[in-house]
């Protein structure tokens, strides 16, 4: 199978565009630039009643990036709901690759020690690009993606890219934009500063977004979150009007 240069997919999320396959065993991928794009604003994020009881209850156990090559593989994986996969092998080994490089990142949910959902994606810049999210327990993506929403707005992200618009991302606050005002944000968003600046005491990054800071939050913009980051401190700081 072809092997997707690394430095090749970064250019291309760069200018709008990513890459996508037919099928699990599929040896090609095709480059797709959408008319319309998805975005979740992250000021925008619809909390419902039912969804924050659950994260409050902290009825899942969330992580961050330690478990990154099953959560591709689990989103990966064909469900009665999703057959098909556009997930290639060689997509699947450039994210492996970009998360070696601290460039692509995942969200887990756990039931006891049973990985049971999340998501991935890739940052760049102020800009994560969200690739799959999957459920195998009621609302465990929507969790993911909560805690995401979160984490991107305590770095000090400004975009979040959902790709393509469905019904699940536009109940939880998922706009559709034209292509044009897409690339201004994103243009924005990745700017002309490098990724690897330190983050500040507030845990914005002061180069490109922070996805690690809101492991470092303590007592900033009035939260003080716990340690670890309970249900509770997702919730306050996706409440939290700035």
């Amino acid at each position: 199978m072809d092997r997707l240069d690394p430095l090749l997919v970064l250019s291309a999320y760069a200018v709008g565009v990513f890459p996508m396959a037919d099928d699990r065993e599929a040896d090609q991928c095709y480059w797709v630039e959408p008319k319309r794009r998805a975005i979740l604003p992250l000021d925008g994020f619809h909390l419902s009643r039912s969804l924050r009881k659950t994260i409050a209850q902290d009825r899942f156990r969330v992580t961050a990036d330690t478990v990154f090559e099953r959560m591709i593989r689990l989103c990966a994986e064909s469900a009665a709901d999703r057959p098909e996969t556009w997930i290639s092998h060689p997509i699947e080994q450039v994210f492996l690759d970009l998360h070696q490089r601290g460039l692509a990142h995942s969200i887990e949910c756990w039931l006891d020690d049973r990985l049971v959902g999340g998501l991935y994606g890739l940052a760049l810049g102020r800009a994560f690009f969200g690739e799959s999210m999957v459920s195998r327990a009621t609302d465990a993506s929507k969790v993911a993606l909560a805690w995401l929403v979160a984490r991107l707005r305590v770095g000090g992200f400004t975009l979040l890219d959902c790709q393509f618009q469905t019904t699940h991302l536009a109940s939880m606050g998922a706009v559709e934009i034209d292509r044009a005002d897409y690339m201004a944000l994103l243009g924005t968003a990745l700017g002309d500063v490098p990724r690897s600046s330190p983050a500040d005491s507030s845990g914005s990054a002061a180069g490109g977004g922070d996805f690690g800071a809101l492991d470092r939050l303590s007592g900033a913009d009035g939260v003080s979150v716990s340690a670890p980051v309970s249900g509770k401190d997702i919730v306050q700081l996706l409440t939290q009007t700035s």
